[in-house]
């Protein structure tokens, strides 16, 4: 009997992030020399503190099965920074867990959900796996990659049931500022039936002044899902450890999506977790400062290429610049942005994104989560193809 792939599946196949990935992989094991900026993996280790944690953890038996919505030392500590209550908490496998427990607990067939482009490549995927349906919203680098609130207004229906903000965003680092989330809460004030989902993952990588929605919009908490997580400040990709805070009655739901998925995080992610989250704050600032510089870098180097146009961003550590001007339709050689990065990285062994993957066609996405040199050497080989290519 020939396999049958399910309804809720059309559409949906591996992240093309991580097929250009594996393509890389592929290419490397034929030999080539290829730099890969494609992936959001910061190159530091994880602090030895938090390896420490993790390793005493274990000696001291912490291995069994934990709460379903998380060891409660750490949601108490969560809940404790963000002056929250522990019923407010749950720990998942990642954030990306958290954001699909939220869309299981909550959507209905045909539910709509809001979200700025370029979004996240797995938001749109995740929404219709629930039964949602993704209105996306282009927001252009001449916007600053950010929704405005008379987009926001014309795109709610009766059956809108959330917003999805992530800021600092992946994958153009841009950061809402105070008043740009007061003015969009001031439209969902008018639309109760309105969530807001703020992903903040990215929060302690701001190279700008961050806001989070909680501060901005107080009076829309009581339908806000803030979400965060250890992988990208702490390195801690591979721990596999996110949390979402929001109302009790949400955190109970998504509680028990999670518990016939995968039941309770990893416990020993959960104690080395702790563990990162009290760790000195010039921990933090130290990593902030080595990928600001390592922006600046980016930004310079990518500007510089012919055909490329990209802006600073204010957080995370993507750039994410506009190739247009490498396009047919402005007299470039490229049909389009995927074809782009398909050429680079097969002619010149550089792997990024294509646009397209996160909503925004005519884009790039660069990651300077690697090593400086790894990235110098990345901006000199497209820089040098480009001009080869258009000579």
């Amino acid at each position: 009997m020939v396999f049958q792939r399910a309804d809720r599946l059309n559409g949906i196949e591996l992240s093309e992030i991580v097929q250009i990935s594996e393509a890389a992989a592929r290419l490397r094991a034929q030999g080539r020399n290829i730099l890969a900026l494609s992936t959001g993996e910061p190159d530091l280790p994880t602090p030895p503190r938090v390896v420490e944690a993790a390793h005493s953890a274990a000696l001291e038996g912490k291995t069994k099965y934990p709460p379903t919505a998380g060891v409660p030392e750490l949601r108490a500590e969560i809940a404790r920074q963000a002056g929250a209550e522990m019923t407010q908490v749950i720990v998942s496998t990642g954030a990306k867990q958290v954001i699909a427990n939220a869309m299981l607990a909550s959507l209905n067939p045909g539910d709509e959900v809001i979200m700025p482009a370029p979004y996240w490549t797995s938001y749109s995927d995740i929404v219709r796996m629930a039964g949602g349906v993704p209105v996306v919203l282009p927001c252009p680098m001449e916007q600053g990659f950010k929704l405005l609130p008379e987009q926001l207004q014309a795109a709610i229906t009766p059956r809108t049931r959330w917003l999805m903000l992530n800021s600092p965003s992946n994958p153009s680092g841009a950061i809402y500022a105070k008043a740009e989330l007061a003015g969009l809460a001031e439209v969902l004030e008018r639309h109760s039936q309105v969530w807001v989902l703020a992903d903040e993952i990215y929060r302690h990588l701001s190279f700008a002044p961050f806001t989070s929605a909680a501060e901005a919009a107080p009076a829309l908490t009581n339908r806000m899902l803030i979400v965060n997580g250890v992988a990208k400040a702490w390195s801690m990709t591979g721990w596999r450890i996110g949390w979402g805070i929001g109302p009790s009655d949400l955190i109970s739901a998504m509680v028990a999506v999670q518990g016939q998925v995968t039941s309770g995080a990893c416990s020993i992610s959960q104690w080395a977790s702790l563990a990162a989250i009290t760790c000195e704050p010039e921990l933090l600032e130290e990593r902030r400062a080595l990928f600001a510089a390592r922006r600046d870098l980016v930004v310079d180097g990518l500007n510089a290429v012919p055909g490329l146009r990209c802006s600073t961003p204010d957080g995370a550590f993507y750039a994410f610049p506009s190739c247009a001007g490498l396009l047919k339709e402005q007299g470039g050689p490229f049909d389009s942005d995927a074809e782009f990065c398909t050429w680079l990285l097969e002619d010149a062994g550089v792997a990024l994104v294509p646009g397209r993957a996160f909503g925004m066609p005519g884009h790039l996405r660069l990651s300077f989560a690697y090593a400086e040199d790894t990235i110098a050497a990345g901006l000199a080989r497209l820089k040098t193809a480009v001009e080869r290519k258009l000579a």
